[in-house]
């Protein structure tokens, strides 16, 4: 079939004429490579949109206590989103493996994932007090599990589709893109065009529209069948790489130490006084600093990150030890008390984060065997998710102490995360 007829429409020169736009460079990776590496951001994009429109730190909780849900709701909404998108991987890894086209499990967990986020929208329409509580915090744990089958599954399915020193490129841009849609989110929060309880309720539903569109869209991506696996690989037998691999290793503990750039915005916010009056209008601002820094960063750290995404690492680790240094220098000079210093912080610490989303990523997918990129990830985000339980429980008891030890401790992790990292090989120089 020619180009001019082919029915999909990124295929054809307007796809090729795009990727060699975007990356600049000619297509070089297989007939198919222009073709998937569009569908990729594309569909990257839907779903981290989406992500940013039902972000549990800020719009979830806020929607809960307008609906006067117990704190204890509030409370388990962060943990359960981790935790459950993290901690079930090591047991869907082995059975990923089975499969011929992994694609499918990615628009599976996809579509799931927008049925659970229009769940919530419901649920925050018609519901009030424990019962939306119950209702909300049920189907994020849904919603979850069924992100955990599309990050176990996604590493593999890009190293298969998209060559080597165009990975980067295709999160970083979906993240940019993604940015857009959640600053004029943020926008219409700070700004009050409608109310903002049928705001945020029309944000989650359209949320569920987003996954669901990136699940149709990424189900026509070109993979190359491939045999199941024949050997019969128990859940926790992946685990000896930890053991065999060095650099695996060095990267798990890399990784924890940089969850300190997640972990420390809560903090943040506990950090600044006088912020009582302003709940509702630092939920616009926040949301906005976050979505800021992805525009700005997030393609910035795709580019870098297929160049060398250990030094990815090393940097948005310092860049992260920087901005919660900058943070308790503000409070000790006492200027950290109004929603524009603590936005202010928050972006520069959400920089941070995107390099260290970016970084992790690229270097995963880049360093595991190309049969063991599943098992690889189930290992990593298996041990991350374990940390993250643990390290709240730790920012709870830090915390009373002040918030000031907590930030003060997430910014030596992050420190320590850049100089551990000096330690990982360079993964970008072999050939794919």
């Amino acid at each position: 079939m020619s180009k001019s007829t082919d029915p999909d429409l990124l295929s054809g020169d307007m796809a090729e004429a795009a990727y060699e736009a975007v990356f600049d460079t000619e297509t070089e990776g297989g007939r198919h490579e222009a073709r998937n590496a569009l569908t990729h951001v594309v569909s990257l994009s839907l779903t981290k949109m989406a992500d940013g429109l039902i972000d549990p730190k800020l719009v979830l909780s806020w929607l809960l206590t307008t609906l006067g849900a117990p704190a204890l709701f509030v409370g388990l909404l962060v943990p359960v989103r981790e935790a459950g998108a993290l901690l079930p991987q090591i047991f869907l890894a082995p059975q990923l493996s089975r499969l011929r086209r992994r694609k499918w499990a990615w628009v599976a967990g996809s579509f799931v994932q927008g049925v659970a986020a229009l769940c919530t929208a419901v649920a925050g329409f018609a519901l009030g007090g424990i019962a939306a509580g119950v209702a909300v915090v049920l189907a994020l744990a849904v919603l979850a599990v069924a992100r955990s089958l599309c990050s176990v599954s996604y590493k593999d399915i890009l190293g298969r589709t998209v060559g080597k020193t165009r990975r980067g490129t295709v999160t970083g841009l979906a993240s940019t893109v993604s940015s857009v849609a959640v600053i004029i989110f943020a926008g219409a929060l700070m700004l009050q065009i409608v109310p903002r309880e049928p705001l945020v309720l029309a944000a989650l539903a359209l949320a569920g529209c987003y996954w669901i569109a990136a699940a149709a869209l990424f189900s026509t991506l070109k993979e190359e069948a491939t045999e199941p696996a024949k050997s019969e690989r128990q859940a926790l037998n992946v685990f000896a790489k930890l053991k065999e691999d060095e650099v695996l290793r060095r990267f798990v503990i890399v990784r924890g130490l940089l969850t300190s750039t997640a972990l420390a915005p809560p903090f943040l916010v506990l950090l600044a006084a006088g912020q009582g009056e302003e709940a509702f209008g630092a939920l616009g601002a926040l949301v906005l600093a976050s979505a800021l820094s992805s525009f700005l960063s997030s393609y910035v750290w795709g580019r870098l990150a297929d160049r060398s995404s250990r030094k990815v690492l090393i940097l948005s680790g310092l860049a992260g030890a920087v901005a919660l240094a900058a943070a308790l220098l503000l409070s000790a000079f006492g200027i950290f008390t109004s929603a524009v210093p603590v936005a202010a912080t928050l972006f520069a610490l959400m920089i941070a984060y995107r390099g260290v989303r970016q970084g992790r990523s690229t270097y995963l997918v880049d360093m595991a065997p190309e049969d063991r990129r599943s098992d690889y990830a189930a290992v990593a985000n298996t041990v991350i998710g374990v940390l993250l339980l643990g390290s709240g429980a730790f920012g709870a008891l830090a915390s009373v102490a002040g918030p000031g030890w907590s930030v003060g401790g997430f910014g030596l992790m992050a420190l320590a995360a850049a100089w551990v990292a000096r330690g990982l090989p360079e993964v970008e120089k072999a050939a794919d």
